[in-house]
């Protein structure tokens, strides 16, 4: 099981996450790379909160396929292009984890690899 570690005598998280996350010996791990706002058709939303859902559908599509759910993320990491509304991502991320809170950090960039992507989101899994 995963386990959320937020010590007592620190500041709270800035956000709805934990400050570290536990994972015992013997769980499986999965990796995601960045993953980007492109539909399957290879289009992308111009829309900041659609980016963000088309995203998390993508990485809750990885976590499937490796045999574990959005309640199995341990971190999140995000970036976001400068000027985009940080609120509307940190939104997204809460969504998405329904409750679960993982360590997150939120990064933003002057530019990220194509200039229509406003975002995009790398997360580790870990489940028994």
């Amino acid at each position: 099981m995963n386990t959320s570690i937020n010590p007592t005598g620190l500041g709270s998280p800035a956000a709805n996450y934990a400050l570290g996350m536990l994972s015992e010996a013997g769980s499986r791990l999965i990796h995601t790379a960045g993953i980007v706002p492109t539909r399957p058709d290879g289009t992308v939303p111009a829309d900041l909160a659609e980016q963000a859902d088309v995203i998390w559908a993508a990485i809750s599509a990885v976590l499937h396929a490796g045999a574990m759910t959005l309640s199995d993320v341990i971190t999140v990491t995000t970036y976001v292009v400068l000027g985009n509304d940080l609120a509307v991502v940190m939104a997204a991320r809460d969504s998405a984890l329904a409750g679960h809170k993982a360590a997150s950090t939120l990064i933003t960039v002057p530019a990220l690899a194509r200039p229509e992507w406003k975002m995009e989101i790398a997360v580790v899994a870990a489940a028994f």
